[in-house]
C-alpha cells in the first residue's frame, strides 16, 4: 500500500512584491508526525510566487521521502489550490511555469488539494517567516531537529529539496531596471519612476548564486564571511533575462503639434519632415546602445515609417502587430480637444468619466483598447522572452502598457503625457512582475531639427 503524506505549504511577501520566502512541512497522514521541513528566502517576489514555490518545495520534499506516495496538499492560498485543482484558469503568464513545475513532481492523480484557513497553516507560515528573517540577515534558513530527535531524510532530503528549488528559482534578489535595456545590462534594482535616473557607466552583467539549504543540524546558521558573494536580500537577481519592451512613440505628423485626435479611424497621416528627422535621430541613438534585437510596429503609417527608419539602421526586419494600433476616436478624429468639447460636450464628459465609454460615432473605449493591448503584450512577452524588442506605437497603447505594469487605475491615462519620438521601457520577469523606466524627452530631437 502506498504511503500517504500531508503537505502543508505557504509563502509570503513583505511588500507584494517585496522580500519573500516560503515554508513547507511534510507529515505522515496517519500519525501526523512531521517528516520533513523546507523553507527558503527567495528575494523580491510576490505572494503568489512565494506560495507556488512553497508548494513545489513541499512536493519535492515528499517525493524525496517516497516517490510512490500519495499526497494531500493543504494550503491557505485559495488561488493556488483552485488553480492546481483545475477549477480556476491560470491567467497570469508568470504563474504557468510554476504550476507546471508543481504538476511534474508526482504523476497525475497522486496529488490532491484542500484549502484550509490560515490558522490551520501556522507551521508552514512560521517556516516562511523564519526563512524571510534569515534571508534579510544575510543568512540561510536551516532546519532545526525537534528535541531528542531529527527530521526524517537528513542531509539527502535537504540537499534534494534545496537543489530542486534553486534550479527553478525566479524570485531571488532585486530586479534589474527596465531602463537597463536602453543602456547596458546590470543586476541592480532601480525603482519605477517617471523621472529617469542619471546615466551610469555600463556595468558587467551579474549572475546570481542561489542559496541552497544546508544539512539538518541543531547548530544555528551563521552569517556568510564578508569576502563571499552577497546572499539573501543583497544578492543579485536570479530571474533570468526579462522580456524587455522598449516603447517608442512614432515621430510627429502634421496633426501632432496641433494636438488633434489622430487614431486608427482617421486619415492615417505620414510623418512630417520633423517626424522623419526624429525617427532618424532615435534610430541613431538606439543603434549606439546596441540592445534592440527585434522591431515590432503598429500597422499605421506613421509608426511603420518610424519603425523602418530604426530597423534599417539596425539591419532588422519590421514585424506588424495589429494590437498596437491607436484608439479609434470615431467622430473626433482630426479634431482638437476644444473642438470636441464644443461639438460633443456630453459625450466628452462621459468619456472622461468612464473608461467604458467610447467616443462619439462608434469609436473604441479605453477598456476595449486595454483588452487588445494586454493580449498583444502577452503574445510579445512570450515570443521575446529573454530578449529586447522595440515596439513602435502610439500614445494610448504606451499609456495603457505603463498603466497595466504599475497596476494603476484607468484614470491614470489622463495623467501621463507621451511626447513624439519618446522612449519608455518595460521589463517583464519570470515571476510576472514588471519594472518601468520613462525617458520621455524629445527636446534634443526638436533642437536638432531647427
Amino acid at each position: 500500500m502506498a504511503r500517504r503524506f500531508l503537505v502543508e505549504a505557504d509563502g509570503g511577501s513583505r511588500g507584494n512584491p517585496g522580500p519573500a520566502g516560503y515554508g513547507a512541512v511534510v507529515r505522515d497522514a496517519e500519525t501526523g508526525e512531521t517528516l520533513a521541513e523546507a523553507a527558503e528566502y527567495i528575494g523580491t517576489a510576490t505572494n503568489n510566487v512565494a506560495e507556488y514555490k512553497g508548494l513545489i518545495a513541499g512536493l519535492r520534499a515528499a517525493h524525496a521521502l517516497d516517490p510512490e506516495a500519495e499526497v494531500q496538499v493543504r494550503m491557505d492560498s485559495k488561488l493556488v489550490v483552485e488553480q492546481m485543482s483545475g477549477r480556476w484558469k491560470i491567467k497570469h503568464p508568470g504563474m504557468r511555469p510554476l504550476a507546471a513545475e508543481a504538476k511534474a513532481v508526482f504523476p497525475p492523480g497522486r496529488v490532491s488539494y484542500e484549502w484550509i484557513p490560515r490558522e490551520r497553516n501556522k507551521h508552514a507560515d512560521r517556516l516562511a517567516n523564519e526563512a524571510m528573517d534569515a534571508g534579510q540577515r544575510g543568512e540561510r534558513w536551516r532546519p532545526v531537529p525537534p528535541p531528542g530527535g531529527s527530521l526524517a531524510g537528513g542531509e539527502d532530503l535537504a540537499g534534494a529539496v534545496a537543489g530542486a528549488t534553486a534550479a527553478g528559482a525566479e524570485g531571488g534578489g532585486a530586479q534589474p531596471s527596465a531602463g537597463d535595456a536602453l543602456e547596458a545590462p546590470t543586476a541592480t534594482a532601480t525603482p519605477a519612476t517617471a523621472t529617469p535616473p542619471p546615466a551610469a557607466a555600463p556595468a558587467a552583467p551579474a549572475t546570481a548564486t542561489p542559496a541552497t539549504a544546508a544539512p539538518a543540524t541543531a547548530t544555528p546558521a551563521t552569517a556568510a564571511p564578508a569576502a563571499t558573494a552577497p546572499r539573501g536580500w543583497a544578492a543579485p537577481a536570479d530571474l533570468g533575462a526579462p522580456a524587455t519592451l522598449v516603447l517608442l512613440r512614432h515621430g510627429e505628423t502634421a496633426l501632432t503639434p496641433e494636438k488633434r485626435f489622430s487614431g486608427s479611424g482617421g486619415s492615417d497621416p505620414r510623418l512630417s519632415p520633423v517626424g522623419r528627422r526624429q525617427a532618424e535621430l532615435v534610430a541613431a541613438a538606439l543603434a549606439a546602445r546596441g540592445t534592440i534585437q527585434a522591431v515590432v510596429s503598429s500597422p499605421l503609417t506613421r509608426c511603420v515609417e518610424t519603425a523602418e527608419a530604426v530597423a534599417a539602421r539596425l539591419d532588422l526586419d519590421v514585424r506588424i502587430e495589429e494590437g498596437l494600433r491607436e484608439t479609434d476616436f470615431g467622430a473626433w478624429e482630426g479634431l482638437t480637444f476644444g473642438e470636441v468639447r464644443e461639438r460633443y460636450p456630453d459625450d466628452l464628459q462621459a468619456w472622461l468619466t468612464s473608461s467604458k465609454t467610447a467616443p462619439t460615432g462608434g469609436g473604441e473605449s479605453f477598456a476595449t483598447v486595454a483588452r487588445r493591448v494586454a493580449l498583444a503584450r502577452d503574445k510579445l512577452v512570450a515570443r521575446y522572452a529573454g530578449r529586447t524588442v522595440l515596439l513602435v506605437t502610439h500614445v494610448t497603447p504606451i499609456k495603457t502598457l505603463v498603466r497595466l505594469a504599475l497596476g494603476a487605475p484607468p484614470e491614470a491615462l489622463f495623467r501621463m503625457e507621451i511626447s513624439a519620438a519618446s522612449l519608455s521601457a518595460l521589463a517583464y520577469y519570470a515571476d510576472g512582475n514588471a519594472s518601468l523606466r520613462l525617458l520621455n524627452d524629445t527636446t534634443h530631437l526638436r533642437a536638432s531639427t531647427g
